[in-house]
């Protein structure tokens, strides 16, 4: 489910409840609040991130607040039909006939027919790699699969780095609505004689800095960190996948027994069955 799904019911729960018990919406509405708690973590945000995490941490907040997850079954098995293809054009034809295809992919009968595997840069650029390195080496696939498994590694630790840094944001919240809680407080004691319904109402609109920065954190943050790293786990799951199938397939296993492998390294609630992938495999032969 997209997490602004989630958002909205937090928003309504949250205010909602608020509401039937008659609060006072103007006393959270203070928008000085607001500039100092989200200012201070955007601010934060900048200083801890490098340009690469910070435009990464706004890409993946996009999509996960627009989409339930990244890769679904329909993803996978076009992944692993594309992969079938390959590998039985080596079979007939031999290693050497994909270097137009890898180097094309475009131009590509094969890639063009998988237009979603096309359009992931990210995993076509894996492909292709990986099939050079075999095409211009005599590496061996014991090689292979720790060349893959450490690039995998990379690739999502990089991956992950908007995550941590939107984790530390979110767990900086509470402490910045503080902040903001403190500097009412300020306020409020320089009009000490002011009369106590002024000074509940000061203190009420201080306090409301510390709701919102734990609102934040645990209600909208803290969440969203969540389905990002469940993003990541997928991304590193669907390379995980290329490289099984690959390494397989270079150790000298069937196509059918390379893509076998690689499917069953696919999470049980979207992997395709043996049979549904089996059919599919052969209305392409």
């Amino acid at each position: 489910m997209p997490s602004i799904v989630g958002f909205i019911v937090v928003i309504i729960c949250v205010f909602g409840g608020y509401a039937l018990e008659h609060g006072n919406f103007s006393v959270l509405i203070q928008p000085v609040e607001w500039l100092i708690i989200f200012g201070a973590a955007g601010g934060a945000l900048l200083a801890a991130s490098t340009q690469p995490a910070l435009k990464g941490a706004i890409q993946y907040s996009i999509k996960a607040l627009t989409k339930p997850q990244i890769y679904g079954k329909q993803d996978f098995i076009d992944l692993l039909l594309l992969l079938n293809d390959i590998f039985r054009k080596i079979k007939k034809e031999g290693l050497i006939s994909i270097e137009q295809d890898i180097e094309n992919p475009e131009a590509s009968k094969i890639f063009s027919s998988y237009p979603k595997v096309l359009a992931n840069h990210h995993a076509l650029d894996f492909i292709r790699n990986t099939f050079r390195s075999i095409l211009t080496t005599n590496i061996t696939h014991f090689e292979l699969e720790a060349l893959l498994e450490n690039e995998i590694e990379i690739i999502h630790h990089e991956n992950l780095e908007p995550v941590h840094r939107l984790e530390k944001l979110a767990d900086s919240m509470p402490g910045l609505g503080l902040v903001a809680a403190v500097l009412g407080i300020i306020l409020t004691m320089g009009k000490i004689d002011e009369p106590p319904e002024v000074l509940g109402h000061h203190l009420s609109i201080a306090l409301a800095g510390t709701f919102i920065g734990i609102l934040t954190c645990y209600g909208f943050l803290t969440p969203l960190v969540q389905k990002l790293e469940f993003f990541c786990n997928q991304e590193k799951e669907y390379l995980n996948v290329i490289k099984t199938a690959i390494v397989y397939f270079i150790g000298g296993g069937a196509p059918q027994i390379a893509v076998e492998f690689a499917r069953r390294s696919i999470s049980p609630h979207i992997r395709p069955s043996f049979e549904e992938l089996e059919n599919l495999m052969k209305g392409k032969k």
